[in-house]
């Protein structure tokens, strides 16, 4: 019996350390706001150049609502500029958007915005 409960004990400790590292790691998240100053608007897809992001950090997007919004899409969502089912749209105007480990695909997908290459961003995070 005394062997059954240091199992036992021994998982919990493992589950416990687990959710700790698990929380660490959010904590760790840095938080990023898409065009800094201007937002996400035309002339954003150079931003992420020179940044390095990691799995969990969070992009701000700060846009008027009513002007844009942000959608995000697969590599050939964002190579097409088309929302496919399964993309997942955002417009409140000031989106929050934690980051998935690998590559990340955004767009505007109001007619003409992303098409001229101006408001769509690719970036990975580690």
């Amino acid at each position: 019996m005394g062997e059954r409960r240091d199992n036992g004990a021994s998982i919990i400790v493992m589950v416990l350390f687990s959710m700790f590292v698990f929380h660490c790691k959010k904590i760790d998240a840095d938080t990023y706001t898409v065009g800094d100053e201007s937002g996400w608007t035309f002339d954003v897809q150079n931003w992420p150049s020179g940044k390095t992001f990691k799995e969990g950090d969070i992009l701000v997007f700060n846009y008027t609502p009513e002007v844009h919004n942000v959608v995000r899409v697969n590599e050939y969502g964002y190579n097409s500029c088309v929302a496919l089912g399964g993309s997942k749209f955002y417009e409140s105007g000031a989106d929050r958007i934690t980051l998935a480990k690998g590559p990340n695909y955004f767009i505007c997908s109001i007619p003409g915005h992303c098409n001229s290459g101006m408001m769509k961003i690719a970036l990975n995070a580690n």
